[in-house]
């Protein structure tokens, strides 16, 4: 649905000395009295130290932060090929317009809400930037379609001033936020984006361009139905589309479990969120400012920001991974990103054989992918019911039966899935190979030549293992030249494994180890 459609601004407008007289609070409850128009998404520098020594002030207290070390990169050149399509790009290029009034400068604290199967994981942290008004500035890699964006803004005296959230979608997006011409008096924030297949900053045509208002009052935001109340000179950016009259949301804000549009309040500064996201800007980790052309990698922002960006409810540091352990990395990296975690005594058990089972629900929550096949049934009329060793009671039921749909995992004997069975090395390379449907290039024999059992791999594997060699997937512990194909995968072999097959697709940033084969 693109905004040409729409009613001109003009019986809209109201004059501009009304603007003073509205309260926050009193037009954005009005407001929600309007329709909602529902928008489907269309599938159409060098390294800088951020330090920080200082108290960080949040809403309800105040706690003293040890020096954080923080190097982040910019004007980085990535690909950003995904599982479920690869060769688009999933990033998005963020504007800050302010077209009347006289604000030159504003602070942009973003997170990003990944989706997770149904869900959302819990909110991490991106960064602060300091923007100069009408700045654009790129965030590329570590995205995929649906993840949710949060931007708080806050003015050069750490004043909150604006709140807005959008969702990524199946290519590159433009996103532009509008503030009124008095943010610190009248806290209201236009949303404007689409696909921006291209990436020339301006959203495509023939494609669904989002368009909404949010208003903030203290500590709560209210995602508004109508611009009818507002004065519209205020938020037109020549070259956007003119603003409608009734806002256009993408279905999942407000469809469903995760709506935000007509609830009365969303709160922005949960008690549950990272301490970073509650804090004063530049209080726990330095402001970054934005250059003309920046570029950032948000798969590197979540590696630098791990350790304070992310939920005090998410545990990452486990009492069995010493800081030098080989796979200590790997492990943290998948357990801030919700795809594994460690046991109730705070215990990881690295050395611990993985089920099948296990590893299925591990699939699950790392890799987005269609369904290629049916699931098995055992019973007429049809059920879903993908084995008949597992139960609908299972635990794991529902990640076996998708993962097995998807083409990750098979059955072991006729419709046995053996869920308690251990998983062998051999096992998750052929399931991640599965997943990444990669092709090697050159000799198969020469690539496996950096194994000394080579001559062990079974002739069917052989390509596949090259493919994910080249790649730099296989990670071979204590001795990178043994694949060791047969042998138990551990917890934290199946960790290295499944990050280094991330990686691979340009979702994670890259962690370094000399147990990555091939790589020497």
């Amino acid at each position: 649905m693109n905004q040409s459609n729409f009613a001109h601004l003009s019986k809209f407008v109201l004059a501009a000395t009304s603007v003073a007289i509205f309260s926050p609070i009193a037009s954005a409850y009005a407001a929600l009295g309007f329709s909602t128009i529902v928008a489907q998404i269309s599938d159409n520098s060098t390294g800088q130290q951020l330090l920080a020594d200082k108290k960080v002030e949040t809403r309800s207290h105040t706690t003293t932060i040890a020096r954080q070390t923080i190097t982040t990169e910019s004007r980085t050149q990535v690909n950003t090929s995904s599982v479920s399509g690869q060769g688009k790009k999933t990033g998005f290029s963020l504007a800050i317009w302010q077209p009347a009034g006289n604000f030159s400068e504003v602070i942009a604290r973003i997170s990003v809400k990944s989706k997770g199967g149904k869900s959302y994981l819990k909110e991490r942290f991106l960064g602060d930037y300091k923007y100069k008004i009408n700045q654009k500035a790129k965030f590329v890699q570590g995205l995929k379609a649906s993840d949710r964006i949060v931007v708080r803004l806050y003015d050069i005296q750490n004043r909150f001033i604006g709140y807005s959230e959008f969702e990524c979608l199946s290519a590159n997006t433009t996103v532009n936020l509008i503030l009124s011409a008095k943010p610190t008096e009248y806290q209201v924030v236009r949303t404007v984006y689409g696909v921006d297949a291209d990436q020339n900053g301006t959203i495509d045509t023939n494609t669904t361009t989002y368009d909404y208002f949010t208003q903030v009052s203290d500590q709560g935001v209210i995602f508004l139905s109508s611009s009818q109340t507002f004065q519209g000179s205020q938020f037109q950016v020549q070259g956007l589309s003119t603003i409608a009259a009734t806002s256009v949301y993408p279905v999942s804000f407000t469809q469903g479990e995760y709506a935000l549009v007509r609830q009365s309040f969303v709160n922005a500064f949960s008690s549950d969120l990272a301490k970073v996201l509650q804090a004063t800007p530049g209080s726990l980790v330095q402001v970054i400012e934005v250059r003309d052309n920046s570029s950032y990698d948000i798969s590197q922002m979540l590696m630098n920001y791990r350790q304070v960006g992310m939920s005090g409810s998410l545990q990452v540091g486990f009492s069995d991974v010493s800081p030098n352990y080989w796979a200590k990395d790997f492990i943290a990296k998948l357990a801030a990103m919700e795809i594994l975690e460690g046991f109730p005594d705070g215990t990881f058990r690295p050395d611990a054989p993985v089920t099948r089972a296990q590893f299925a629900a591990m699939l699950r929550k790392a890799f987005v992918k269609g369904k290629i096949r049916q699931a098995i049934s055992n019973d007429k009329p049809l059920r879903i019911h993908a084995f008949k060793d597992v139960s609908t009671q299972n635990w794991a039921y529902n990640a076996i039966s998708e993962v097995y749909q998807m083409g990750f995992l098979n059955a072991v004997i006729g419709k046995d899935f053996n869920p308690s069975q251990s998983i062998s090395r051999l096992d998750v390379l052929v399931a991640l190979a599965r997943v990444l449907n990669y092709q090697n290039s050159g000799s198969t024999d020469t690539i496996l030549s950096v194994y000394s059992d080579a001559n062990s791999i079974r002739r069917e594997h052989r390509s596949l293992i090259a493919a994910l060699t080249q790649r730099g997937i296989v990670v071979n512990y204590p001795n990178v030249k043994l694949l060791n194909a047969e042998r138990v995968a551990t917890r934290s072999e199946v960790s290295a494994l499944l990050y280094q097959a991330l990686s691979s697709t340009g979702k994670v940033a890259n962690i370094s180890s000399q147990y990555v084969a091939g790589q020497q």
